[in-house]
């Protein structure tokens, strides 16, 4: 396979796993193009920020918690709930793992859903909905193009330069054929992007990023599909919330020096 034809189906590959976009491949991808897939996943994050802004853009004449239900709507839809269902299985492992790491992972690969879980996902979602009702209507789109792209590029890096705790995991295959060094380079010109909105748009996920990390070496001694899948619902959010507190910060400022 030369190398176009390589990075094609690559592309496609993570498009298929990350997305809800039917995509047929040709044959099973190898390890090699499995792990080139990965650095695509920043990509694909920009794919759906686009689809989240022109959704904000189709919609913005409807009432506010209608606009902000209809692009959450098109977010769930287009990942097919597959982070959140790592949200929601991390939840789990973590409350009834009891810091037990062989209970922990034994849980976050049960199908089932717990209670923590339930919880879980009814905050995230609750909360995701309240940042878009707060930030769509006073023009923050950049928001929705850099939530999904940091979020991705966030499990990238974590997957990249971490130690995968799950024997035979769904992205075991993948990082074994994984090169490092695009991983940080995908990373710090993500960062770079998010820097340029502000210093808060950086800041609050690489805090995320830190904490979660530790906690996921701490607990599992690695890090798991399923937590990456809650890293980037967590980073989404993040990147929402840096971007309403950036807002509110601005506007802040602004008050003040015109009442000077």
């Amino acid at each position: 396979m030369n190398g176009l034809k390589r990075h094609q189906q690559a592309f496609l590959c993570a498009l298929q796993f990350l997305t809800q976009v039917p995509v047929r491949l040709d044959g099973v991808p190898d390890q090699r193009t499995q792990g080139l897939a990965m650095l695509y996943y920043p990509l694909i994050g920009l794919l759906i920020g686009g689809l989240l802004w022109l959704c904000a853009a189709l919609t913005m004449t409807l009432p506010g918690q209608v606009q902000a239900a209809l692009v959450l709507l098109v977010w769930c839809v287009i990942t097919g709930g597959l982070h959140l269902d790592g949200l929601a299985d991390s939840a789990d492992g973590w409350m009834g793992g009891l810091s037990d790491r062989e209970r922990t992972l034994k849980i976050m690969k049960d199908p089932h859903i717990g209670a923590t879980g339930v919880i879980a996902l009814l905050l995230q979602l609750l909360l995701k909905w309240s940042l878009l009702m707060a930030l769509l209507p006073v023009g923050q789109g950049f928001a929705l193009l850099l939530a999904p792209l940091a979020g991705r590029a966030a499990a990238l890096l974590l997957l990249g330069t971490t130690p995968y705790a799950s024997r035979g995991g769904i992205a075991s295959a993948m990082l074994a054929g994984l090169e490092r060094k695009p991983v940080y380079l995908i990373s710090v010109g993500v960062g770079l992007v998010a820097l340029m909105a502000g210093w808060l748009w950086l800041a609050l996920p690489a805090l995320l990023f830190w904490l979660a990390r530790r906690a996921m070496l701490a607990r599992l001694g690695g890090a798991t599909g399923d937590t990456a899948g809650a890293l980037i619902e967590l980073t989404e959010t993040a990147v929402l919330f840096a971007a309403l507190i950036s807002g509110a910060y601005f506007a802040s400022i602004t008050s003040l020096g015109a009442s000077f």
